[in-house]
């Protein structure tokens, strides 16, 4: 069996967090069941690239899902959500601040049908206070949450991260929150709301560098791909291309230097600490470039892994998801014709288990309503569901 084998979830979000929370559960054995509207989520829409009408980014948040679509405006929708609610243990939402209640599935009405509920809202700046009502997207909140402005080159532009990555670590973080509440759930025999946003995600996860800028009350600067508390911890460039080095202890700043032919380093006293090599940063980068540039990148690679530096080549998506360590990690699948990167997961005694590819729209709407013993016909035909 799965781990969450058993367990029943309504996955009513849309685009990223919400629906990446969804499958994270179903990848380990719950029932998700997401339902959408008529038009459908926003990323099947949002393509190129395309397989069959999946889109790519839709096919990243929803397998092991199954899909049904109900019109939530309808007054006899209520029907269909009732008898969904009554069976689920977990419900995701992503509605703006509101909405949930003008539609009628917020938690307090939700609540009262089943009070073992674990009731999960996704909002992009929190459901209290000036912001609540402001849609949430990842791109606003890197710019408004710091992480904009401490990526990117030192002299250059802010940038924002390639990967909705406020997106995706907030559905991990409720993911924790439904895990926490069904946990307190096995002693207290209730459910309860739980909620997590876009910004507090963020800015939590400043982590370090946020931390720095409590501790000293000055404004981080921007660093590019250097580290900002660790020298040398950056990309350099060898005689052919660019590699990363991670020089973390002084262990390692010690195998460096002797790697580099300059076993003096190791006691200077510009260098013979992380803190000194932070305060002459530019020297330090600036004397390993030197020496980088006069060989080609898997030189240096195969020096470093002989003396148990940490370093890497700088790939491009497509080399790192076909690389033999990909392969070896069993990273990429497919089901039903659609690939996949695999869940990061492991579990010995209850794997994820990958069954289901991602649904069309109302794929299972009629399957759905059968299981709860509702007709599908009747609600089709007065346009609640298809």
């Amino acid at each position: 069996m799965s781990a969450l084998s058993g367990l029943k979830v309504l996955d009513l979000s849309r685009v990223l967090a919400g629906p990446w929370c969804g499958q994270m559960l179903a990848d380990l054995g719950a029932d998700v069941i997401k339902v959408e509207s008529f038009e459908g989520d926003d990323t099947r829409g949002m393509g190129p690239p395309y397989i069959g009408n999946i889109s790519a980014y839709f096919s990243c948040a929803n397998r092991n899902k199954r899909s049904i679509c109900i019109d939530l405006h309808k007054p006899e929708s209520r029907e269909i959500i009732e008898a969904l609610v009554a069976q689920a243990d977990v419900l995701i939402e992503n509605f703006r601040t509101g909405t949930a209640e003008r539609l009628g599935v917020g938690y307090a009405a939700l609540s009262t049908i089943n009070p073992r509920l674990i009731y999960c809202s996704i909002s992009g700046y929190g459901r209290t206070g000036p912001d609540a009502k402001r849609a949430g997207y990842d791109y606003a909140v890197q710019a408004e949450g710091g992480l904009m402005a401490i990526t990117g080159a030192r002299d250059g532009a802010p940038n924002k991260v390639a990967v909705a990555v406020v997106d995706l670590a907030t559905g991990q973080n409720a993911v924790i929150a439904i895990l926490a509440a069904l946990q307190q759930r096995h002693s207290s025999g209730r459910g309860q709301q739980v909620a997590v946003s876009l910004f507090d995600t963020q800015l939590t996860w400043l982590a370090n560098i946020g931390a720095g800028v409590l501790f000293t009350g000055e404004d981080a600067p921007r660093y590019g791909n250097e580290h900002a508390s660790i020298v040398p911890y950056q990309d350099f460039s060898a005689s052919d291309q660019h590699f990363v080095l991670t020089v973390a202890n002084e262990k390692l700043w010690h195998a460096l230097c002797e790697t580099v032919g300059h076993p003096e380093w190791i006691h200077d006293p510009r260098f013979d600490s992380n803190s000194q090599r932070v305060l002459h940063r530019d020297l330090v980068t600036a004397n390993l470039q030197a020496i980088f540039s006069t060989q080609p990148v898997a030189y240096w690679l195969q020096a470093f892994s002989n003396h148990g530096i940490p370093c890497a080549p700088i790939n491009s998506v497509k080399q790192a998801l076909f690389s033999p360590l990909a392969e070896a990690n069993g990273n990429v699948l497919e089901v039903d014709g659609i690939p996949l990167v695999a869940s990061p997961l492991k579990l010995s005694d209850s794997p994820v288990n990958y069954h289901r590819a991602p649904p069309q729209l109302g794929q299972d709407s009629q399957a759905i309503l059968s299981e709860i013993g509702l007709d599908y016909a009747r609600y089709a035909a007065l346009g609640v569901v298809k």
